[in-house]
């Protein structure tokens, strides 16, 4: 066994290292020793928290048979899950994060001797407190991210749910949470107990199910930030150093993404966190648009249109995610470097359908992280570049962002890409991105629509550029 300061110690190293993690993941340059940061770190806790263990039970091995299952399903999941599949699996463990929360709540209310809480019907009032609000965080946390994997996956519809009475309904449930929640530190009644859970169940699916498909990032992190806060309250009801703070530093970083996100989308934080965003309805002006003709054309046109050029901004989205394409992009922008043509990515916040999801993939494919410019950035070099090649991204390039006010994506910043002399669009068809309306961008003059498989069309225009 080890001794309580010792034990104190290495969970305040461990603590460091989560937070050397943290600001290690915040660049793609140092994202790799941030993971291994967050690994060892999560070693030392594990290790720590088994060794605190004065006396082990025959239980144990149990404890232990079921931590390497787990730890066998989540490495055979993260070698097989495709890229694109990144934010269903982010969702979806989040959720985990939130039941695990609830179970650890259910087994100290039940039983709280065995955490030094008290005795059943008398548990000390500031755990209790902890308790409820890791309880109730926790189960939000699950409902809402079960709701975010079902629109990501698209066994749900990802356009926003909404009924009449909907946001009275939800201030009505939340006041109720916080009523329960004193009413159970009262009287210590196992049946307030589960309905507050049951509670807390319910409104974390009505505050996800409004949401629409364009905010579906956002809402990413705000679960993220869920899942910490559940598990540090969680870790107050534990006494565990390392759980209160890894949960603190996971819920206080999703907490300022999201912020950082809304900003760069334009919308309310506070509207975020109740689940009231997303519910426009798509203007009529916008769902007629397709009627309209387009300028089509094939690989040798747009590698005319690429030697011709002296500088190119590369625009990736998540239509390059699911053809992998971006080895073969990598390699189309050699050959254009090589005809001493200037080439730049252009990444938007929320390309793709979580924070970072190009900034991976592209440096999978090992693409020079000074060519790599967020939105701030580059938006204003398009009006001076020759040719955009947008590569499956759809809504974070739509102009009707900037003209619509009855889009469900007016008033977010988008690139600029309409402003360059020529847009090269790799896309399968017409069809409108994840937010559900059309692209005022495929019906300009200067676009040319570029119907194909993004990984194929990429690979034709390069052999064309040869």
């Amino acid at each position: 066994m080890i001794s309580a300061n010792l034990s104190a110690i290495f969970y305040l190293i461990s603590g460091v290292l989560f937070i050397l993690a943290l600001r290690g993941l915040s660049s793609p340059e140092t994202s790799r020793q941030g993971n291994f940061f967050g690994i060892l770190g999560m070693i030392i806790a594990i290790t720590v928290t088994f060794l605190s263990i004065g006396n082990f039970s025959s239980g144990f091995i149990y404890v232990l048979i079921f931590l390497l299952i787990g730890g066998l399903i989540g490495a055979f999941i993260a070698y097989k899950i495709p890229m694109t599949a990144m934010p269903e699996l982010v969702a979806g463990f989040h959720s985990l994060v939130g039941l695990a929360a609830v179970f650890v709540a259910i087994s100290a209310f039940l039983n709280p001797v065995a955490f030094n809480l008290g005795t059943p019907g008398n548990i000390k009032l500031g755990s209790l407190i902890e308790m409820s609000i890791g309880a109730a965080v926790g189960a939000i946390t699950f409902s809402g991210s079960i709701i975010a994997f079902l629109k990501l996956q698209g066994i749900m519809s990802g356009s926003p749910i909404t009924f009449k009475g909907q946001h009275p309904l939800n201030a009505l449930i939340l006041i109720s949470i916080i009523i329960l929640t004193y009413l159970l530190c009262s009287t210590q009644s196992s049946n307030l107990f589960w309905i507050l859970l049951a509670v807390s169940f319910l409104i974390g699916f009505l505050l996800i199910i409004p949401i629409g498909g364009a905010d579906m990032p956002v809402v990413i992190s705000m679960l993220n930030s869920y899942s910490g806060w559940a598990a540090a309250g969680i870790g107050f009801t534990l006494e565990n150093t390392a759980l209160i703070i890894t949960g603190a530093l996971v819920g206080s970083s999703g907490a300022i993404l999201s912020y950082i996100m809304c900003k760069g989308m334009n919308r309310s934080f506070f509207n975020v966190i109740l689940g009231g965003f997303g519910a426009t309805e798509q203007s009529a002006s916008s769902a007629n648009k397709e009627q309209k003709p387009v300028k089509s054309g094939n690989a040798e046109d747009a590698a005319f249109l690429m030697k011709n050029a002296s500088s190119v901004i590369i625009v990736p989205g998540y239509g390059m995610a699911v053809a992998q394409a971006q080895h073969a992009l990598r390699e189309m922008v050699d050959t254009l470097k090589k005809n001493n043509i200037k080439v730049s990515y252009a990444i938007h916040p929320v390309a793709g359908r979580m924070p970072g999801h190009m900034n991976v993939l592209l440096a999978e494919a090992n693409v020079p992280y000074d060519e790599v410019f967020e939105l701030e950035e580059i938006n204003n070099d398009f009006a001076n570049a020759d040719v955009a090649f947008v590569i499956g991204a759809n809504d974070v390039t739509n102009p009707v962002a900037k003209t619509d006010p009855q889009s469900p994506i007016y008033g977010m910043p988008v690139l600029d890409v309409e402003k360059c002399k020529s847009v090269l669009f790799v896309k399968r068809s017409l069809s409108p991105g994840y937010a559900g309306i059309d692209n005022d961008l495929f019906y300009k003059d200067n676009t040319l629509m570029l119907f194909a498989d993004a990984k194929k069309m990429t690979e034709e225009i390069t052999k064309n550029l040869d």
